[in-house]
Formats: C-alpha cells, structure tokens, sequence
C-alpha cells in the first residue's frame, strides 16, 4: 500500500506530460520553449518542485521581460505570462512567470508591456518570475544597460 501511495506521489511531479494532455495551450511549443522548461504545474503548492523553483526565483537575478502573451490557468487568476527576456549579460530567451495576479493586475497587462523579472542564470530553464520587489533605481539602470548594447 505504501509503495503505492509514494508512486502516485512521484507522479504527481511528473507534470509536463499531464499538463500538455490537459491543456495543449500549455505545451511546450504552445509557449516557445525548449525541452529544458519543467511544465506549469497543475497545483504548485502541491508541487515540492514548483515551490523550490518559486523561491530559489524570488532571490533570482533581475532582468527585463517584453509581455509576448499570457493563458489563464483556473479562476484564482493564476496566469502563465510569456517574456522575451533580455538580462544584464545580453542574453536573451523565451521566459516563462506562473503567477497569480489580482484582478486589477491582470486587467492591466497588455503585450509589449516591459516588466521586470527575476531568473535563475545557473539552471536556464526558462523559467521566470515577476519582481514586484525590485528597486525602481535598479531597473532604471538595467534598463538603460540594456538600451546601450543595443545602440552599439
């Protein structure tokens, strides 16, 4: 009966599979990533990876995402946004945010909106989150690190 439980356990992190099954729109290639992208979670606090992947992005490395989209995911609203992301390095990807978004929030987005957003550099998987926390200060001066690379 144990061996049981914990396999349907182990499964449950097992989520880009069942995700994509259940809602193409969340595919990989529905979001323009490559395989490296863990998958939307269909319940992150039930997820152990999910939360670890939260919290090691609320610490991450700030950079400068461009709204492409976003899909609702339930009611909450929980949302997948997707960034063209540009970092302080010069390096640019395809940045995925799973968040949850009051309703003023989310009446608020609109694609081609720049916002900033935090990012793993050691791990590359895509993943992102919103920096509600960073400093106006310091992505002002991302910002225009970023605008100089590309005049030169």
């Amino acid at each position: 009966m144990l061996r049981w439980i914990k396999k349907k356990l182990n499964g449950l992190n097992d989520v880009s599979g069942m995700m994509e099954q259940l809602r193409p729109d969340l595919s990989r290639e529905s979001l323009g990533v490559g395989p490296d992208f863990p998958g939307v979670a269909p319940n992150p606090f039930l997820s152990a990876d999910a939360q670890e992947r939260d919290a090691e992005l609320r610490t991450g490395v700030l950079a400068l995402g461009v709204l492409v989209d976003w899909r609702e995911v339930n009611s909450n609203p929980r949302v997948v946004l997707m960034f063209d992301v540009e970092t302080a390095d010069g390096l640019s990807f395809r940045g995925i945010a799973d968040e949850t978004l009051t309703i003023t929030e989310l009446t608020r987005l609109a694609p081609g909106q720049t916002l900033p957003v935090r990012y793993r550099p050691a791990v590359m998987d895509h993943c992102v989150a919103l920096a509600r926390d960073a400093d106006p200060t310091q992505v002002r001066r991302l910002s225009g690190e970023i605008a100089r690379r590309r005049r030169t």
